[in-house]
């Protein structure tokens, strides 16, 4: 589930939202035996609204985010993939960082991005067979940026160069 950046709610209006619906999530779950052991949750990370002056630093994102799925996400489930919802890919990449560095959790924490992987690339593409290698180069240099940030291993550094 998703609760999308649009508008200018607060950080706190965010995780509000998204511990009630994951609570409902898991309620319709356990309602309908889903075995968690089996499932995967795609949700969006605890951040404000688009539209809000301040954006979240990492470490507060990472921070709402575990609080709002250490209180409705089970153990059991073995994943969670987070969205990029709207986030650049700078963001992202930070943000799921941030998430991987603050300590062991019950979960594998890692990333099911859209736009955020893609949008680095397609700009690099602009629509010109000729920008093949570029986009390659581009979607390699994103994946692997959040590869290291899966692992807690990625700094603002790597984002230069090419």
């Amino acid at each position: 589930p998703e609760v999308l950046m649009d508008g200018d709610h607060s950080m706190a209006r965010c995780a509000e939202v998204t511990e009630s619906v994951l609570a409902e999530v898991f309620a319709a779950l356990r309602r309908h035996r889903v075995a968690l052991e089996h499932m995967l949750l795609k949700p969006s990370m605890v951040v404000p609204g688009k539209a809000q002056a301040q954006r979240a630093a990492p470490a507060q994102v990472a921070a709402q985010t575990l609080r709002v799925l250490r209180r409705t996400v089970p153990p059991a489930m073995p994943g969670i993939f987070f969205l990029s919802g709207g986030q650049t890919p700078e963001e992202a990449t930070a943000n799921l960082d941030a998430i991987n560095r603050s300590g062991a959790q019950p979960w594998v924490l890692s990333f099911s991005y859209g736009r955020a992987l893609q949008e680095p690339a397609l700009k690099a593409w602009q629509g010109q067979a000729g920008n093949a290698a570029a986009l390659q180069a581009a979607l390699l240099k994103r994946a692997m940026l959040n590869g290291a940030a899966r692992e807690g291993r990625y700094d603002a550094a790597m984002e230069g160069g090419g």
